[in-house]
């Protein structure tokens, strides 16, 4: 007796080859690309960082990108082996060494599963790995937009994945009714997808348990077996949920769906007001609600009332979402707040300001402010205007690459080059 038959149907029935991912076409076709370009040595990042909701596919995406372009796949779940020594010692070896086949994809597992304090490291770990790398690697996240996870979206393609709708999770589980010889009533196959909400990795399960109850798969059954999920949300996602609201209850929700806290999500509301809005009344309506929300919030962190919080989250949920004159379904693209953006790039800069600071306070006999108030002024006009004689500099006080390039900005590449070149 095969022992297939013994498997659980997540893994039995697990994509075979790319073409049985469901209703992920653009993301199929920018990860076949980009692997290409791996191929022909034309690649310009050696990492994609694949994201979407749980459940939409992304670890049996690259399975079946490996068994079908016949690549070697080596898996490690970077949310388990989060230590920095474990990171080196077992992806290092990986991205360093050939397949069997000749061919090797490696794939980091749930790297948003890296806490940034108790797995101190783990991040700058994958950075030298990515940038030492002789194989592609791909990393998979359900949120790659956590702060501690900057570095390596900017060193990766980061490429999305979709929540799968109930049509697409409805014809997977037709196509497993089928195949095991079950009696699926059409219905008992929706309830599933509904509750499922696009994990098809609870779809399959509930219909595997619903199947084990009863060979003939009602409604009944599955309301036997299955329960609702508490779904949480990417960004993105509850935006779309906020500002696509038919009932004040689902604005509400959508402000408690997703894992940001309510001054970061205020912050993406406020982002997106003008892209869902259009007519000035609805911006302003909008923004007066979220702004009372905030004035809500202000007045718990400093009272320390948290009843107060029911007000603030009508404001920025239904308060938000009803700001519209008349109900028209919408998606938009979203995009990362600025506000974060430049609260990202200037922490940034504060920390390679510091670290140069450091560099040259021990060589110059001086202190750190003195340095930063007196020294790296000039150190920016000479190596943004003259890369030459920054290059001397460069090699004469042994900076990083990456400070180099922070002082360099755009003429950093002509600092490098001259670092580069051979003495003669």
């Amino acid at each position: 007796m095969s022992s297939e038959k013994y498997l659980p149907w997540i893994i039995k029935y697990r994509p075979k080859h790319v073409n049985d991912v469901v209703n992920q076409d653009e993301a199929k076709q920018k990860l076949i690309a980009w692997l290409k370009a791996w191929e022909e040595g034309k690649v310009e990042k050696k990492a994609v960082l694949l994201h979407g909701p749980a459940g939409c596919g992304k670890t049996s995406l690259v399975e079946a990108l490996a068994r079908t372009f016949k690549y070697q796949l080596f898996e490690m779940n970077a949310s388990d082996s989060r230590r920095k020594a474990d990171i080196e010692r077992i992806a290092k070896m990986a991205s360093q060494t050939s397949g069997l086949t000749g061919r090797k994809l490696i794939l980091l597992d749930e790297v948003d599963g890296l806490d940034p304090h108790a797995d101190e490291g783990g991040v700058e770990a994958l950075l030298g790995v990515i940038k030492n790398t002789r194989n592609p690697i791909i990393m998979t996240a359900n949120n790659p937009y956590r702060e501690h996870l900057r570095p390596l979206r900017e060193v990766a393609e980061v490429i999305q994945m979709k929540r799968l709708s109930e049509k697409d999770v409805v014809s997977v589980l037709e196509k497993i009714c089928k195949a095991e010889n079950l009696t699926c009533d059409p219905a008992a196959l929706k309830e599933i997808a509904k509750r499922s909400e696009g994990d098809m990795r609870s779809a399959i399960n509930d219909l595997e348990a619903a199947a084990a109850l009863n060979k003939k798969v009602t409604v009944d059954t599955v309301k036997a077996t299955t329960a609702y999920r508490n779904r949480v949300y990417a960004p993105w996602e509850a935006l779309q949920k906020l500002f696509n609201a038919t009932y004040i209850f689902q604005a509400k929700e959508a402000t408690t769906s997703t894992d940001l806290s309510h001054d970061e999500f205020i912050t993406w509301i406020n982002e997106h007001i003008p892209t869902y809005y259009e007519t000035p009344e609805e911006i302003w309506r909008a923004y007066e609600a979220l702004s009372r929300a905030d004035v809500y919030l202000g007045r718990i962190i400093k009272s320390q009332n948290w009843d107060l919080l029911s007000y603030a989250l009508e404001m920025m949920g239904p308060g938000v979402a009803f700001a519209r004159t008349a109900y028209k379904y919408k998606w938009k693209p979203f995009k990362m707040p600025e506000r974060i953006k430049l609260l990202a790039e200037s922490r940034r800069s504060r920390e390679y300001r510091e670290a140069l600071a450091e560099i040259l306070a021990a060589r110059l006999l001086t202190s750190k402010a003195i340095v930063m108030s007196d020294v790296i002024p000039y150190l920016r006009v000479i190596f943004t205007q003259n890369p030459a004689y920054a290059a001397k500099i460069a090699r004469g006080y042994r900076l990083p690459e990456e400070l180099v390039t922070w002082l360099a900005g755009p003429r950093a590449k002509e600092v490098l080059g001259y670092v580069k070149k051979p003495k003669k």
